[in-house]
């Protein structure tokens, strides 16, 4: 008698973004929906990146994806969904920056929240590392974004997208809609002013070390 082997079922592969494109331009809402669930959390990332302010982040993020839902006819497919939403992410943030900037707001964000575990993906700790190595790592995380939400608004934008999301330079310029020129220049100044910044931060950590071990 022959014997016959149990077929495997393999998982079915997700709908690809160009496909769930397609649908939501015939007017699917499902479809968008999908598209919004892949890819909320990394445009979120950017837009807090950008406004170091919780709330308004959130708002900037709902307002990115109405933008692209009212506009996705429109998408071509000349580049990836997530290159097109994060470009209208960016333009978001920019007017955002821009109308605080004319009400004389931007003190306020120097004293911007740092969002909690469950709204900016973390990397996992190693069981292995000492509690004292874990905080380490979450005061220089809010060092860090302590200094992005100072940075000068001409900066920002371009180091939270170069630096942080990883785009080329052509990518931040088409999407901040700068010379590749004003991007390298903004990127300079960005990270030097961020170097004196956490410059500082370290200094005090060392002394707190020398301090402790005396």
């Amino acid at each position: 008698m022959r014997s016959f082997q149990k077929s495997t079922i393999l998982p079915a592969l997700p709908i690809p973004d160009a496909v769930l494109v397609k649908r939501a331009q015939k007017g699917n809402t499902q479809a968008f929906e999908e598209l919004v669930k892949r890819y909320e959390q990394r445009i979120y990332n950017i837009t807090y990146r950008m406004l170091s302010n919780e709330e308004e982040a959130k708002d900037a993020l709902q307002d990115a994806f109405i933008r692209a839902y009212r506009f996705i006819k429109k998408f071509k497919g000349d580049s990836s969904f997530y290159t097109w939403i994060y470009r209208i992410a960016a333009n978001v943030c920019l007017t955002r920056l821009k109308q605080r900037k004319s009400k004389e707001q931007l003190t306020d964000s120097l004293d911007a929240p740092i969002a909690g575990e469950e709204d900016i993906q973390r990397e996992i700790p190693d069981a292995k590392h000492t509690p004292e190595i874990l905080y380490q790592r979450q005061q220089m995380s809010k060092a860090l974004q302590d200094a992005i939400s100072e940075l000068p608004t001409d900066y920002r934008p371009v180091v939270v997208l170069r630096d942080l999301q990883g785009l080329s330079n052509r990518e931040v310029s088409k999407s901040l809609q700068l010379s590749i020129a004003a991007v390298k220049s903004r990127l300079h100044r960005g990270r030097l002013f961020l170097r004196h910044r956490l410059s500082k931060y370290l200094e005090t950590q060392s002394v707190g070390v020398v301090e402790r071990n005396s």
